[in-house]
């Protein structure tokens, strides 16, 4: 498990299979969002900060790449077979496209408004993105990077999921506080469900038949529960109390289980789905908000928490050796 830590400049790496903290990457500043390659061998970050992307190398905790994207960006993520990586930049409406793994920028898509989390289809049909300030869900075609479709949505949507065949898409609704389901086919809304608080983070199952919703709420009103839905009623099937401000969220492959960052607790919760129950609570980073699994078992640190060299971007060569890592004594 990869987890940004928003306002500890960190990224928590977790043993999935023990829940252990393997270590913490200390350096890139702002990480909102956090993606484990589809083959588990780099782990792509933003930096709100910096205005980057960064690559880290997940056999080594290097930092094997960098580049400028656009102004504060939130999310990212890699095409559905790995070839190209995929950045939303909120604050100019525009998506980056940059080459797989080695961050070689390829493009600018601009959307317009405040894109803010996106999701490929499994088949690489199509990549949805969540566009708050427009409220719309806007469609990309991922062989020519060109938007195909802006869908209303009725309300500010956060994040996406989009189903493996490309048939469906969900988007979170922040006001009113709600998750809908909309037909890819027809490019319409066709349901939609109520939860608990504001959601932020959706994540489905990979057989398609629930999605969860991490339900943060605000900082004055936060939610603590996931929501999970059924997609063929969109209704609720059921809810885990998890922790404050439940923020990012992300399933395994086998569909069984669930991990929730809980933005004002720093902390991460392993829900078990088929119970509904969660099995335990790990300790984070300030503020985390992104989170993704890799089927990839991390790699021994050296240290338990290592502060990455972070190299210039835009191909201009550091002044140092800034492609290594530096060991942080345990303290920091």
């Amino acid at each position: 498990m990869w987890v940004a830590n928003e306002e500890g400049n960190s990224l928590t790496v977790i043993d999935a299979a023990t829940g252990e903290v393997v270590t913490t990457l200390a350096g890139i500043e702002a990480p909102h969002n956090v993606q484990a390659s589809r083959d588990g061998a780099v782990t792509y970050a933003v930096s709100g900060h910096d205005n980057t992307v960064v690559a880290v190398d997940t056999t080594t905790y290097d930092v094997s790449a960098v580049e400028s994207s656009g102004a504060s960006p939130a999310h990212v993520i890699d095409s559905a077979d790995g070839a190209k990586v995929y950045a939303t930049s909120s604050a100019d409406g525009t998506v980056s496209v940059f080459g797989a793994p080695g961050l070689e920028p390829l493009g600018t898509i601009e959307i317009g408004g405040m894109p803010h989390g996106l999701r490929a289809a499994a088949n690489g049909s199509v990549i949805a993105v969540a566009n708050t300030a427009a409220s719309t869900v806007d469609l990309l075609d991922p062989e020519a990077d060109v938007v195909v479709a802006a869908i209303p949505v009725g309300g500010s949507p956060v994040q996406v999921a989009v189903d493996a065949d490309g048939q469906f898409a969900y988007a979170s609704v922040a006001e009113p506080a709600s998750v809908i389901k909309i037909d890819l086919q027809t490019r319409e809304v066709v349901g939609s469900v109520v939860v608990s608080a504001s959601p932020v983070q959706i994540f489905l199952t990979p057989d398609g038949r629930t999605i969860v919703s991490a339900d943060q709420g605000t900082s004055s009103a936060p939610g603590e529960s996931l929501s999970v839905i059924d997609t063929a009623s969109m209704a609720i099937r059921g809810a885990v109390r998890t922790g404050s401000g439940p923020h990012g969220v992300v399933i395994d492959p086998s569909g069984t289980r669930a991990w929730v960052t809980n933005l004002y607790d720093d902390t991460l919760s392993v829900v078990d789905l088929p119970t509904l129950t969660v099995l335990e609570t790990v300790m984070v980073g300030d503020m985390p908000n992104g989170v993704s699994f890799s089927s990839r078992k991390p790699a021994v640190a050296g240290s338990a928490t290592i502060r990455l060299r972070i190299p210039t971007p835009s191909g201009n060569p550091p002044t140092h050796d800034e492609s290594m890592q530096m060991p942080m004594p345990d303290h920091e």
